[in-house]
């Protein structure tokens, strides 16, 4: 058991701002929090009486629909705001919606944006609200490699020594960048595998391997971790030359899970594109997590947000017994 970080989490905008301490405390909450989400009553009072906004300008149906499902969890008050219905639709700046939200002092702004530092931007003018980065742009998105480790956990025991193999649209996946940035301090291998049309420049400055040929980087990997083609975020749509032949060199089929051995974990972020990056057997196999990524998630962003609002130890919530959950 890790020992408890002394210093609290102002934000969350990306890995680094996490010390391993701080991922291993993380994951030992996540733990605990999957233990109340697997009880017939899935309720704490952790965050009676807190607030959190959760401000998504990018569709999202398993990350916006775990935050909430985590608030309420927690017994805290969540209100979910789209694009669609802020006032940004009227004209208003990203900023003055920002601030009007936070003069209503909310404990804790969740934020989703198409625009990468947009976290980053706005806590400079937000002083006594925390910001927890729901992914923003093609930079990171910190909360699904939290739960992404978790999973990794709960199979494999402990991520370092690891090898991840990540296959796919590497050039705008905020969640290779954030797997990245983590594997540096939790001590794991990450190998990326792409179209050179796919790759960011210089990737290699991350310490990782890159490969253009999926099958000589299965060998030794203990996870094979696929990614979709962003399509709405490429500027053209000549990355690859067809669905066809990017499944045949880049997609996971049962031939290439067999490369990996028995004891490989399939993951995914979501959404799949089936029969583009995964083949259906694959993603339906006894070795994908897939699922357990999306149950996971919602432990996880009760862990966080217990963490950054700096509600009691997670101890005090695991130990309430489910006769005394009746206190929303």
């Amino acid at each position: 058991m890790v020992d408890c970080p002394t210093r609290t989490m102002k934000h969350l905008f990306g890995m680094a701002d996490l010390t391993a301490a701080d991922i291993y405390h993380l994951l030992e909450m996540g733990e605990s929090m999957a233990s109340i989400n697997r009880r017939n009553i899935k309720k704490a009072p952790t965050l009676r009486g807190k607030t959190i906004i959760n401000l998504f300008f990018e569709n999202s149906t398993r990350t916006r629909t775990s935050f909430e499902i985590a608030g309420k969890r927690l017994s805290a008050d969540v209100i979910n705001i789209s694009a669609s219905t802020s006032a940004t639709k009227k004209g208003e700046t990203l900023l003055d919606t920002a601030q009007t939200l936070a003069a209503m002092q909310p404990h804790a702004l969740v934020i989703r944006h198409s625009v990468a530092g947009t976290c980053e931007f706005l806590a400079e003018y937000l002083d006594n609200t925390v910001i927890i980065n729901a992914g923003d742009g093609a930079h990171e998105h910190p909360t699904q490699v939290l739960t992404d480790l978790l999973t990794i956990q709960q199979s494999l025991g402990d991520i370092a020594g690891k090898t991840m193999t990540m296959v796919g649209d590497i050039a705008h996946s905020r969640v290779a960048r954030s797997h990245l940035v983590a594997a540096k301090i939790m001590g794991y291998h990450v190998r990326l595998v792409a179209p050179k049309t796919l790759l960011p420049a210089q990737v290699e400055r991350y310490g990782c391997e890159v490969f253009h040929d999926f099958d000589a980087a299965i060998p030794g990997s203990d996870m094979i971790y696929m990614l979709r083609v962003q399509n709405e975020r490429l500027a053209s749509s000549c990355s690859f030359p067809s669905v066809r032949e990017y499944h045949e060199a880049f997609g996971l089929h049962r031939a290439r899970q067999a490369l990996a051995g028995d004891h490989c974990l399939i993951m995914h972020p979501g959404p799949m594109n089936r029969g583009v990056e995964i083949a259906t057997d694959v993603a339906d196999s006894l070795n994908s997590r897939v699922l357990n990524q999306v149950e996971n998630g919602v432990s996880m962003r009760m862990a966080v947000l217990t963490h950054a609002i700096n509600a009691k130890p997670v101890a005090a919530v695991a130990a309430v017994e489910e006769g005394d959950d009746d206190e929303d």
